[in-house]
């Protein structure tokens, strides 16, 4: 009978044999719609010392895990997952600039704040379609300094708020302008800041 999952090992040895190349020494490493797929990041992960973008989207991993020992990591995709929560990501906080994490199962974004790095490193967080519902947990993104571009569409929190405004984009877009001041695109469209009237 078929395996219905595989691990990381398994999947970066098919990667090494197929690529010609050394995971360890790679410094992009694409394990996304593996079959079976992949359900747990293993120890394997840890040895990827020179990758720089690693993706591991369209799995079925459940949590982030092992990423102690990417020291270089700039980029990490998890979309189209099963991912809940954030935690695991402090061990690339240092160098992590771009999280891809839409289509996943995460409601509460708990976690961010301690990540001390990460807060003042992460440009890029695309996280549409997964289940955060209040503006509270919402709130916790403001604590991602540098954050530039956010894609968050597909959230029951975005959802209800385009429903109660009529569906006007522009009212979401000034309502998410107010808790992160920093940001320049939201959900694909560029933010245009209106100046402030001299003597406001």
């Amino acid at each position: 009978m078929a395996k219905n999952s595989m691990t990381t090992k398994e999947a970066l040895a098919k990667w090494e044999e197929k690529t010609s190349q050394k995971a360890a020494e790679a410094k992009e490493v694409l394990l996304f719609g593996q079959f079976p797929p992949i359900d747990k990041m293993d120890a394997s992960i840890s040895t990827l010392v020179n990758c720089e973008k690693l993706s591991l989207s369209t799995n079925m991993i459940e949590k982030i895990a092992n990423l102690n020992g990417l020291k270089n990591l700039k980029t990490l995709s998890l979309g189209r997952n099963l991912i809940k929560n954030l935690v695991g990501l402090e061990a690339v906080g240092d160098t992590l600039e771009e999280l891809w994490i839409s289509y996943n199962q995460i409601e509460k974004l708990k976690g961010i704040g301690g990540m001390r790095k990460l807060r003042v490193n992460i440009n890029v967080l695309y996280m549409s379609n997964n289940v955060v519902k209040e503006w509270g947990e919402f709130q916790k993104l403001a604590e991602l300094q540098t954050l530039q571009e956010l894609v968050f569409t597909g959230n029951p929190l975005h959802e209800k708020f385009l429903e109660e405004n009529d569906g006007k984009h522009e009212h979401w877009q000034a309502e998410v302008q107010k808790r992160l001041k920093a940001l320049k695109k939201l959900d694909g469209l560029h933010i245009i800041r209106e100046e402030k009237e001299s003597g406001e």
